[in-house]
């Protein structure tokens, strides 16, 4: 029989010329960026089509995955109840349903459960739903919540008598989905976005039962670098209005029991000055990296008393230390601090009688202090995590120092042991000779040997780290094979913030630099070769993985790239779009000639070639509002004309998505089975 060739969509050329600083870029596919084009929709249909095509052979081995991914988990499941204001609530699933129930009891764990949301209900009309910013009133009688049906993170904030079940009239559009009480049980401060960019710029007052249309603007953040949100203290004493930049804090304080007071700067900003607050018996505990503490240092000040100069040394900056949050007890404070990579909990009476860490013993792991709303406790919860060790809840009680485990992730269907697993930390040498982490998992099994299939994550940009952490699906590769390792590298603040400020602006090239050199390094250990080595990354995880293809394109056989930021220039240009003027001080301002030549000579789009590239799955949601979808559009069409190879090139949108992907658990599964079976089926292993 002959074999019918299916053949891609080809993207029409429409020129368009692009000048800055006398440089003339030509865009071919810009006409793209209109999604109210019926021709882009058609586009976009096209390239479904044919990636269904080109994966049709892998559809039930998909099936299979997803079956067992599903089969692992704990459908039935719920989370560690915690207790605020008398009440003790809880998220839980039930068998085969998508989306959580959220529910609380008065008093004990063994009274009568009253449900607040039904979300399975709430979405059933719905292809996307996402709840978000459940917050009950001090009174326990009125709760908030919000909600997105597009996957563009732009939520609308309603209100609920929970005794009655009734809902409020009013219905708040366009905010980012918190809202805050204040402590009269009527007066609600949320924050409003942008319509265009989806900034967070506006600060309101609401009043329960009125018109949104006669809220007030408390504040606006007329600086578009700037985004801002509101919150309540721990201690309940103050509402907060907090404004950030990539460099820059600031914040503004009115007490909760007198929301119509105006609000009161707390220290105004002032560029490369970073601050957080935490509120405590007449004080007001700054972590911040004022006099050059680049890893941060612990102030103190009392709260009459805010501006910088009247705060004191508590914790001094540490060149080997990364100070990273703090949390406040009535007894006791908690920090969470990275050392070498790797988080330790920090536990510190205010009597001072008391300084010590919680003990952690694995080579790479994850750890973190869970939600602790209750001020009064003298017990603290954290969660711990491995590439080997499923996560768990835990509670340690300072007074007895005894530890609870309170629920240990489950993983079903009788297979999984942690013995069967190693995970290592290894250590590669970048260019310049920096020692980049790799943390990495797989099964006992499993012979290291050139032929031995790895896929290396990556992401690498805003200080964001990735921890080393355990994943059920991910069994599905490592129990076929794979290696499954994390490259740590510069972008991050995995190594502390140098390693955040060596990986952004005129050093961006060190995190793709790092990344290769990682891969470089696994395959001289021969724990897999270049015709076995995978890279994954999403969004800014994208970008570096455009990078990588254009640069090695001989050293992966393929690659996945999901929602990847990928078309920089143009978008850093655009000041209409989502996020580009907050990340200036991340990528660079294009319209100065310096950062648009350093952005343009490693901006994927702009860097495609006639050349061959390795396997590419790239995914993508109509509806994204972090990176557009026709940043991947035009990537893959513009890769589509200049590949020189026979390798596989598909692109996959979600119409009904965003950046996240879909909203419901098993739904996301099916996102994961996906990619697996991509990697799975060139390494040969796609067997149903």
């Amino acid at each position: 029989m002959k074999r019918i060739q299916i053949i891609p969509p080809i993207a029409k050329v429409i020129p368009k010329k692009l000048e800055i600083h006398g440089d003339e870029r030509i865009d071919n596919y810009y006409w793209l960026n209109d999604k109210n084009n019926p021709e882009v929709i058609d586009y976009l249909n096209a390239e479904n089509e044919y990636f269904n095509l080109k994966t049709a052979h892998t559809d039930q081995f998909q099936k299979l995955l997803f079956k067992e991914m599903k089969s692992r988990i704990k459908e039935d499941d719920e989370s560690v109840p915690y207790k605020k204001n008398r009440f003790f609530y809880t998220t839980r699933f039930e068998k085969g349903k998508q989306y959580p129930i959220y529910s609380r009891k008065k008093g004990g764990l063994t009274s009568e459960e009253e449900i607040l949301f039904d979300v399975n209900v709430m979405a059933k009309d719905f292809s996307y739903y996402k709840l978000t910013g459940v917050s009950v009133s001090p009174n326990n009688n009125l709760v908030a919540f919000a909600v997105d049906t597009v996957s563009r993170r732009q939520y609308t904030i309603q209100f609920k008598n929970i005794e009655t079940g009734e809902l409020f009239p009013e219905k708040i559009k366009n905010t980012t989905g918190g809202a805050t009480w204040a402590n009269d049980n009527s007066t609600i401060f949320y924050t409003r976005k942008d319509e265009t960019t989806l900034r967070s710029d506006k600060v309101f007052r609401h009043i329960l039962g009125t018109n949104p249309i006669e809220d007030v603007e408390v504040f606006n953040e007329d600086d578009d670098t700037f985004n801002c949100y509101v919150y309540k203290t721990k201690t309940e004493k103050y509402i907060v209005i907090g404004s950030y930049s990539t460099v820059s804090n600031e914040y503004r304080l009115v007490e909760a029991d007198n929301p119509f007071n105006e609000f009161k700067i707390f220290q105004p900003r002032e560029r490369d000055l970073e601050y957080s607050l935490a509120h405590y018996n007449g004080h007001f505990y700054i972590l911040t990296n004022k006099d050059g503490a680049s890893n941060f240092k612990l102030m103190k000040t009392d709260e009459n008393k805010t501006l910088k100069e009247n705060w004191n040394d508590l914790i001094p900056h540490r060149d080997d230390v990364l100070l990273e949050d703090l949390i406040i007890f009535k007894d006791f404070a908690v920090l969470e601090e990275r050392i070498n990579g790797l988080v330790k909990i920090r536990i510190i009476r205010w009597d001072d009688s008391e300084d010590f860490y919680l003990p952690f013993d694995e080579e790479t792991y994850t750890a973190g202090v869970h939600y602790n709303p209750e001020f009064n406790s003298t017990k603290l919860r954290y969660s711990y995590i491995s590439m080997t060790t499923p996560g768990s809840v835990i509670e340690y009680d300072i007074n007895s120092k005894k530890n609870e485990i309170l629920k240990v992730q489950k993983v079903l269907g009788g297979k999984f042991k942690k013995t069967n697993y190693k995970s290592e930390r290894l250590w590669a040498t970048a260019n310049d000779g920096t020692k980049i982490p790799i943390s990495l998992v797989y099964h006992i099994n499993t012979k290291l040997t050139k032929n031995t299939p790895l896929l290396l994550y990556g992401y690498g940009s805003y200080g964001h780290t990735i921890d080393a952490s355990f994943s059920s699906s991910r069994l599905s590769l490592l129990d076929r094979g794979f290696v499954y390792a994390i490259a740590h590298v510069r972008g991050s603040e995995y190594l502390g913030r140098k390693w955040y400020e060596t990986g952004k602006l005129f050093h961006k090239k060190n995190t793709f630099t790092d990344f290769v050199n990682c891969a470089q390094f696994l395959i001289k250990q021969k724990y897999t070769s270049a015709k076995h080595l995978y890279a994954y990354g999403g969004s800014a995880g994208g970008l570096l993985m455009g990078v990588i293809i254009n640069t090695n394109p001989n050293l992966f056989n393929g690659v996945i790239a999901s929602v990847p930021f990928v078309d920089v220039v143009t978008t850093m240009l655009d000041e209409s779009i989502p996020l580009t003027t907050g990340e200036y001080d991340e990528w660079g301002n294009p319209n100065q000639k310096d950062y648009y030549h350093y952005i343009k000579s490693y901006s994927p789009y702009d860097n495609v070639k006639e050349q061959k590239h390795p396997h590419l799955f790239v995914s993508t949601g109509l509806h994204d509002s972090q990176v557009q979808y026709f940043e991947p559009a035009k990537w893959v069409a513009k890769l589509r004309v200049n590949k020189q190879d026979k390798n596989i090139l598909i692109m996959y949108t979600d119409m009904e998505t965003g950046h996240g992907g879909a909203s419901g658990r098993f739904d996301s599964l099916k996102e994961v089975a996906r990619d697996y079976s991509f990697l799975l089926d060139l390494e040969g292993k796609a067997i149903v």
